[in-house]
């Protein structure tokens, strides 16, 4: 997102809006906020699912949380927050009133003392750190909100989590222009796959009908998608065995919007179990969107989808 100074959008001078704004820096957000569960392995066990991550430190009667979940033990859920503090309301308010009532997360930082384990009461402490002056963006104009939590298992202090968000008032966008119809020759075409050294292995058995799953060279653990290295050993040493092409959908969704070009929604896409253990994303085909289930069974085909590209999909019912 490219940032620059502008008077864009509502004035921040007139009434001294920004000076008001960074009286803000400095204050609390939240004190002695308390954690709505303790660390636990289910919430573990979710987020390993979700994020792919097999690492052993997860799992067993040892197990730490994987250090990225740092956030995950302060967030308010659905029913939100009850421990924030006036001051985070009133900047909220403050803004809001001054028309910056959009808001969009821009990025995070954060820095970990010690590992979080199943049982750790988690408490934190957040505080507003600074606004920044106004400032342009693509979206529209707005000041840059940083807050900083220092979250503590038992009392001690494990990590901090610095989150930044943009509040801003959304840019007025010209109407596009209507598009030129195309020729019936000049149907859109699917868009091509990116081809490097890691994955072309991968793509040059698709050419040949060929499914390949690497395999690690040293503890041989099977991947999906293809890596450069193992994530279970470490090792960059790999070699390839070719999929059965049996499978079941672990997940799904149906795709509604946007439109694409090239693509006819609604259509499923699905998160393939592989029969080898591996999972991976494609369509699911010979069967109505609205039919595609958990558990179904499916079976590799090859669909051309124009005069240059092939893809893996898996057809419904698992028959050859």
């Amino acid at each position: 997102m490219t940032l620059t100074r502008s008077q864009d959008g509502p004035d921040p001078s007139a009434d001294g809006l920004y000076e008001r704004l960074t009286g803000f820096a400095g204050r609390s957000a939240a004190t002695a906020g308390v954690g709505k569960d303790p660390v636990n392995l289910p919430m573990i066990r979710h987020w390993c699912e979700a994020m792919g991550d097999a690492h052993p430190a997860y799992r067993g009667p040892d197990a730490v949380a994987p250090p990225t979940m740092l956030q995950a033990w302060t967030m308010g859920g659905l029913s939100g927050h009850t421990d924030r503090s006036s001051a985070h309301e009133e900047l909220f308010a403050l803004l809001d009133g001054a028309g910056y009532t959009s808001v969009v997360a821009t990025d995070c930082e954060q820095e970990y003392l010690r590992p979080l384990r199943p049982g750790d009461e988690i408490t934190f402490d957040t505080v507003i750190e600074s606004v920044s002056e106004l400032k342009t963006t693509k979206l529209g104009a707005g000041h840059f909100v940083t807050t900083r939590t220092d979250v503590r298992a038992d009392g001690e202090l494990a990590g901090t989590h610095r989150f930044r968000i943009l509040k801003y008032a959304s840019a007025a966008r010209p109407p596009k222009p209507a598009a030129a119809p195309k020729p019936a020759a000049q149907a859109a075409r699917r868009p091509r796959p990116v081809i490097n050294r890691d994955n072309a292995g991968f793509w040059e058995g698709v050419a040949a009908h060929r499914l390949l799953i690497q395999r690690c060279g040293d503890c041989a653990a099977l991947r999906f998608p293809w890596l450069p290295g193992c994530a279970d050993c470490g090792s960059a040493e790999w070699d390839t065995v070719e999929a059965s092409g049996t499978g079941t959908v672990f997940s799904y969704v149906v795709m509604h919007h946007p439109p694409f070009p090239a693509f006819d929604p609604p259509y499923a896409v699905g998160l393939i179990e592989l029969a080898e253990g591996v999972r991976m994303i494609s369509n699911v085909v010979g069967v109505p969107y609205d039919k595609v289930r958990i558990g179904m069974p499916v079976r590799l085909e090859f669909l051309r989808v124009d005069e240059e590209l092939e893809l893996p999909v898996f057809r419904a019912g698992g028959e050859d």
